[in-house]
């Protein structure tokens, strides 16, 4: 094979020495966008009828990017979310390329043209803080699995930790002392650091001493481990994920309010709606998540504002001359009202 033709040769330099090294992002996040390229390119080469080396830029206008996000969603069954992920990534590669060639901009502009899917805004799934309650109860702590497995539940539910981020925690990520807290290893490399509340303290240094006795808090051991082969070795996500579902059953035969599907991530969302009732304000909540953009965090201010309508609809009687004045709309909140309220504009 001979030298590389431009299209390829930009694409080598945005995978292998911008995404890692100038955006600094996790291998994970790079394949992601390796995928949306991937999936690009073996598709306009199917419909173009050519062999992948003679792909071009020019091959890929806004009717071509169009017809490929379509077929992720008819062909591949993805979600409307996956296809606009797949936008946003392919997106950013001919973001890249215009600001090292300035005569590629015009491929740039063409690609912008693209809408991303409208997705069907939807409440977000969490758990009352009796439900998480009786979850958390289930454990059977007079054994030591049984402790463990309480306190890997409290962590992940008052840290509002991603389950990836929870078993990355290492004993050194630990600081006590006058603030408490932890440090959670995130996407895209980001590092931030969650404070620790006094029952956590006091639950994680009874966990340090039973799992972590000859270890100090200098140590790059992982906090949660199972043993293999006589070894200690990181907890995996899927560890966790069963764990979770296995109390969730449990404490669902006893308080009807626990989900059905139990899984790690509804202990975040159900923590970020604590937050949110408790005042606390969405710009804190985003950075406390480690949301990259903020756009993300208002899903619990619409949760929290749907959940109060409902509950308003319910406690007025189907009799009540007020019932005609509760439609959904007067109690909807969009993007643009709560910026400009988080702005002083409002």
């Amino acid at each position: 094979m001979g030298a590389l033709n431009p299209l390829f040769t930009m694409v080598r330099d945005y995978l292998l020495k911008f995404l890692p090294e100038e955006k600094k992002y996790s291998p994970n996040t790079i394949r992601s966008y390796r995928k949306a390229l991937e999936l690009l390119f073996d598709y306009v080469k199917e419909q173009k009828k050519i062999s992948l080396h003679e792909l071009s830029f020019a091959m890929i206008d806004r009717d071509m990017l169009t017809c490929f996000l379509d077929s992720l969603e008819a062909d591949r069954n993805c979600s409307p979310s996956t296809r606009n992920h797949r936008l946003n990534c392919i997106r950013s590669f001919y973001k890249y390329a215009a600001r090292e060639d300035i005569t590629l901009i015009s491929y740039y502009e063409e690609i912008q043209k693209v809408k991303a899917a409208k997705i069907p805004e939807t409440l977000v799934a969490h758990m009352s803080e009796k439900a998480v309650q009786s979850i958390l109860d289930q454990p059977d702590t007079s054994t030591d699995l049984g402790k463990r497995d309480a306190f890997l539940m409290l962590l992940l539910y008052k840290t509002g930790a991603r389950v990836q981020e929870l078993v990355d925690i290492r004993l050194c990520d630990i600081h006590l002392g006058d603030t408490p807290r932890v440090l959670l290893h995130g996407k895209g490399a980001k590092t931030r650091a969650i404070p620790l509340r006094d029952d956590v303290v006091h639950h994680l240094k009874k966990y340090l001493a039973l799992f972590h006795d000859s270890e100090t808090l200098y140590s790059e051991q992982y906090l949660f481990y199972v043993i293999r082969n006589k070894r200690k070795k990181r907890m995996t996500e899927q560890n966790v994920r069963v764990l979770v579902n296995k109390y969730g059953v449990m404490a669902r035969e006893i308080n009807k309010e626990v989900p059905e599907n139990v899984h790690p991530h509804l202990f975040r969302h159900s923590w970020a709606m604590v937050l949110y009732h408790n005042g606390v304000d969405l710009t804190l909540i985003s950075q406390w998540l480690g949301h990259s953009q903020f756009e993300t965090t208002l899903v619990y201010a619409h949760a929290d504002t749907e959940i109060k309508r409902q509950a308003i609809e319910k406690a007025v009687p189907e009799s009540s001359s007020l019932k005609g004045y509760l439609n959904s709309e007067r109690y909807q909140i969009n993007d643009e009202d709560l910026l400009k309220q988080l702005t002083g504009l409002k």
